[in-house]
């Protein structure tokens, strides 16, 4: 049996949610490589999140199907592994693999999701970042026959599909990051024309972002609207073209499921301002008897959230449309609404109903980091029942936000700013914000709605009847 013919080829999981595709965003392995059982091999971006993908087999690398940036569907070939045998197989066999044969010939089966499945040990073989030179070929891409690999060619070659082309006659550049690669391909910016700063002369985001602000910088224009001014695809540089911006991968998401949101529910926004100088002046209280664990503003918002769903549980359901019928959610799955790079994110804290305020805020702050730096699996980004914005980080008063489908409603928060207000028969100056609930008119009436805003913005003015409902 030839090693073509012992080839196992890795399909693209089904990565859960409804999920249907994925675009890869870097290969961590290249053709030639030799991975592991559930060794990562590639990176890759649902409409959710960006994940890790572990291989179930073990073996040499002989194809890889698709470049950085290309949508692949799930069920097609993602990369082709030729496995080793006790005589070299499909190439040498590195010491320290003879443990790992026979989960190699069966197969890890743990195939979903990207995020690992615990074999961390030290067995693990980790591969130094290779270095992308522009003007090199990249290796082969496969398309179901096995590709070969030049044993002489550069050490630093780049993985398959992640060269980028230089222009004839330019000095190569040398490029680590996948994110400087997509940044020069979607801004029409010629990584051989920009000087690399980094050590070695490596190609950092500051240097392409500094050559998109040179109005000299050449930029490629990739396409053009016919009969119409020229367009660039991605961010180009400022010109009299229009601006084309893909809707894809998480950005085709969110407007997806915002358009879906406006279509479905039939929303209503009520809003009322209220004095938050008790509810500074208490979590200052707190975080000085106690600085090692401070409490975030968030955190005690969420847990006056937490409060008024206890009391109004209308608020914390869903409505299901085939059936007919809302459902409540027996526990409170708070979604936290976190602006980041690659979009509006909101993951999720399950059951939060059941952690302490102290609990809210660590948990809080973990996930709002990890959601930014886009380590969330697709799981936590779905399956909240009831959401809170704070939009007052960008500076703004009020808003009227659009439900996160299929919840029933969203808390909202403006800025905390001086303004005068009459305490007492006094006019003083007090810190106040804006306050607003958005929700499905479906699931109640505004005498429930109106009850919980008022029952926040009470516990927000009082913080001492918050204590009477835990």
């Amino acid at each position: 049996m030839t090693t073509v013919e012992r080839t196992q080829v890795f399909l693209l999981p089904d990565l859960g949610e409804g999920l249907s595709e994925a675009e890869i965003v870097e290969w961590r392995v290249a053709v030639g490589d030799i991975v592991t059982v559930d060794q990562t091999v590639v990176e890759v971006e649902t409409a959710k999140a960006v994940v890790d993908v572990p291989c179930p087999y073990a073996g040499r690398v002989v194809a890889l199907h698709g470049a950085a940036g290309e949508i692949r569907p799930v069920g097609q070939p993602l990369i082709t592994i030729a496995p080793l045998d006790g005589d070299g197989g499909a190439g040498d066999e590195p010491a320290g693999h003879a443990t790992y044969r026979e989960e190699e010939r069966a197969g890890s089966g743990n195939v979903l999701i990207g995020y690992g499945t615990g074999h961390g040990g030290s067995g693990r073989r980790r591969r130094r970042p290779r270095l992308a030179v522009a003007g090199e070929p990249p290796a082969a891409v496969g398309t179901g026959a096995v590709a070969q690999t030049d044993p002489t060619g550069p050490a630093d070659a780049a993985p398959a599909g992640t060269g980028v082309t230089a222009s004839p006659g330019s000095s190569p550049a040398l490029v680590i990051s996948p994110i400087v690669r997509r940044l020069a391909k979607e801004r029409g910016v010629d990584l051989a024309s920009v000087r690399g700063t980094g050590l070695g002369g490596v190609i950092r985001r500051a240097d392409v972002e500094a050559a998109l602000a040179d109005a000299a910088a050449p930029a490629a224009r990739l396409a053009a609207v016919p009969d119409a001014p020229e367009a660039h695809v991605g961010l180009a540089p400022a010109g009299d073209g229009d601006v084309v911006i893909p809707l894809t991968g998480i950005r085709k998401a969110i407007a997806d499921k915002l358009s879906r949101s406006r279509r479905e529910i039939p929303e209503v926004t009520i809003w009322v301002d209220v004095d938050a100088t008790a509810l500074l002046e208490t979590r200052a209280a707190i975080n000085a008897a106690t600085p090692d664990a401070p409490v975030s503003i968030l955190a005690l918002l969420a847990r006056i959230c937490l409060s008024g769903l206890r009391k109004y549980p209308q608020l914390n359901a869903h409505v299901d449309t085939e059936g007919q019928r809302i459902v409540q959610s027996a526990g409170v799955h708070l979604g936290i609404a976190a602006q980041t790079d690659r979009g509006l994110l909101v993951p999720v804290l399950r059951d939060a109903q059941r952690l302490t305020t102290r609990e809210l805020a660590a948990e809080l702050a973990a996930t709002t980091a990890a959601a930014r730096a886009g380590t969330l699996p697709p799981a936590r980004l779905t399956g909240g029942t009831f959401t809170l914005n704070n939009y007052g980080v960008f500076g703004v008063d009020g808003s009227t936000p659009i439900i996160n489908h299929p919840e029933a409603a969203l808390l909202g928060v403006g800025r905390i700013v001086d303004k005068p207000w009459v305490v007492d028969g006094q006019l003083a100056v007090r810190k106040v914000t804006q306050l607003s609930l958005t929700f499905d008119h479906r699931v109640c009436d505004g005498g429930v709605a109106g009850g919980f805003l008022r029952h926040v913005a009470d516990c927000v003015e009082q913080p001492a009847l918050l204590v009477a409902n835990v």
